[in-house]
């Protein structure tokens, strides 16, 4: 069976709040009383990749019925150059609006230098009658308190219950009509979660044949697909080549050492199954990102905390 056409990220993608899976039930009420007021504040929707911050920022444009004319939708990780921001952003915001409002959309915002961050303050200032932003960052605390928190009301998205998340991939596999073994969707959910968007791209590319299989040996080089390749190493028992393998992914991005701290909590169960051995891995693993710092070399560092948790296995 081919793939299909469409990717499921987008094939899937929440449109309206009745579809969107609210983690919170007060960020739920808060959404809707903005709708029905027809109305927001500039917005800081913080999360982790993959939560779906984007998502309720479009479902938001879409309830108010703003034109698409009067959005304005910018990747600052892309563009995050001042002089390249300000000519966008003051292009758009120097004209009036279809309708009520405009609405600019910074997704990423937390890769903007804060000299860019300081220039957008002024314009939230000068252009608040008839435009509002709405930013996204995985990193809230990157994000001058200038925006964070005087000029930005900030929602904290929150990551699912992973047996939620398990069973949302689920549902999209069992609607394509996709074969699948539990455990080979465990290794999908494992290697990308919390993030949303990741697995259901890992699950599509690798469901080409009409089941979910797991990446070929010789596709293992993509950084996400080595997570994948290393939740199924650990499961088998090969605690020395599975550590292998997160140092091979940690060579291919070294700036995502923190991730991987995230990515081993997230995976207790790898470390050990008793209560006891959780909880010792929770303390190595906290232990380890603070001294970070100290060490300097994320190699050493993560090399020393495998040591660590593998030891508990």
């Amino acid at each position: 069976m081919a793939i299909k056409d469409a990717l499921w990220v987008e094939k899937y993608r929440p449109k309206s709040v009745d579809e969107y899976v609210f983690t919170d039930d007060r960020t739920k009420a808060q959404i809707k009383s903005w709708i029905e007021a027809e109305n927001i504040p500039h917005l800081l929707l913080s999360g982790d990749p993959g939560t779906g911050k984007t998502t309720l920022a479009k479902v938001l444009i879409n309830e108010l019925g703003i034109d698409e004319y009067d959005v304005l939708e910018i990747n600052a990780s892309r563009e995050g150059r001042i002089e390249v921001l300000r000519q966008k952003i003051v292009g758009f915001v120097e004209t009036m609006p279809w309708g009520k409002f405009k609405i600019v959309l910074l997704d990423e915002a937390d890769h903007m230098s804060r000299e860019t961050q300081a220039a957008l303050r002024s314009d939230m200032e000068t252009y608040h009658q008839t435009v509002r932003f709405i930013l996204t960052a995985n990193y809230p605390h990157r994000i001058i308190p200038a925006l964070r928190e005087s000029r930005c009301t900030q929602l904290h998205i929150n990551s699912p219950d992973i047996t939620e998340f398990t069973a949302r991939v689920a549902t999209v596999l069992v609607t394509e009509n996709i074969q699948f073994e539990l455990d080979t969707l465990d290794s999908f959910v494992k290697g990308t979660y919390p993030d949303l968007r990741k697995c259901l791209n890992q699950v599509q590319v690798n469901s080409v044949s009409g089941t979910l299989e797991l990446p070929h040996q010789e596709a293992v080089a993509a950084s996400d697909t080595i997570l994948i390749e290393a939740v199924e190493i650990f499961k088998s028992g090969k605690i020395l080549e599975g550590r292998q393998t997160l140092m091979q992914y940690l060579a291919a991005n070294p700036q995502q050492i923190e991730n991987l701290h995230k990515w081993c909590y997230q995976n207790l169960d790898l470390w050990g199954k008793s209560t006891e051995a959780k909880d010792a891995a929770i303390v190595i693993i906290r232990n380890s990102l603070a001294n970070l710092s100290l060490v300097g070399i994320p190699e050493i560092s993560l090399a020393a905390l495998l040591v660590e948790l593998t030891a508990l296995a």
